[in-house]
């Protein structure tokens, strides 16, 4: 299936960093062309990404994207604090407060960050995960994985080399969050039988673009 640029994805770019990427596939609307030239967003083409980088497995982890909704907000906040306590260098990309938003406009934020190689893993929070995985996991290069224990997480890692972690902030509690980001975070990528497994996902998205 091909991607199609809409009016509506124009005036979220118009929002942020004004900046579409599309490929030689992409089918630009006109009337998404005509209000990007109104509203100053950039259309830019991009080369395919080699399918030998989709599944570069960056480890250790330094660099983290989180955001959340509103139901979210609470346990991304706490989190930011525990991954810098960690070490790590964590993005807050938002939101600022916890007045309700849509979950989907940081979950792709997130997504965004990791496929183009600005952070080196990427966790977004919402009421239960599942959205946000599902919006995640639109975005090219991007295998998001919403995670309820450690294992799940460890597994994610070490079986479908998962670059975006999804969390349910009305599922599981501060402490059991935290460890859940922690293995996600320590644990490398597995052998390559499961990194030919998971080449099999990503192929099959690219051919249907």
């Amino acid at each position: 299936m091909k991607k199609i640029i809409s009016a509506y994805q124009v005036k979220q770019a118009a929002k942020h960093k004004k900046i579409i990427l599309s490929d030689a596939q992409t089918l630009i609307t006109p009337e998404a062309r005509d209000l990007a030239g109104q509203l100053g967003v950039l259309i830019q083409q991009q080369s395919p990404q080699p399918k030998s980088t989709l599944l570069h497995d960056i480890y250790p982890v330094k660099v983290v994207a989180i955001a959340s909704d509103h139901g979210g907000f609470e346990l991304k906040t706490k989190l930011v604090a525990y991954l810098r306590e960690l070490g790590y260098i964590a993005h807050d990309l938002g939101p600022a407060n916890d007045r309700a938003c849509d979950y989907p406009d940081y979950a792709f934020k997130v997504a965004e960050a990791v496929s183009e190689g600005k952070v080196d893993r990427g966790i977004m929070i919402d009421s239960v995960g599942i959205g946000s995985a599902m919006a995640g996991n639109k975005v090219q290069g991007v295998l998001a994985a919403k995670c309820n224990n450690t294992l799940e997480a460890k597994s994610a890692r070490e079986h479908n080399y998962a670059n975006v972690l999804t969390l349910g902030a009305r599922v599981i509690g501060v402490e059991m969050a935290k460890a859940i980001v922690r293995a996600f975070l320590e644990t490398p990528g597995g052998v390559e039988r499961h990194r030919n497994r998971v080449q099999k996902i990503l192929d099959y998205s690219d051919s249907n673009k």
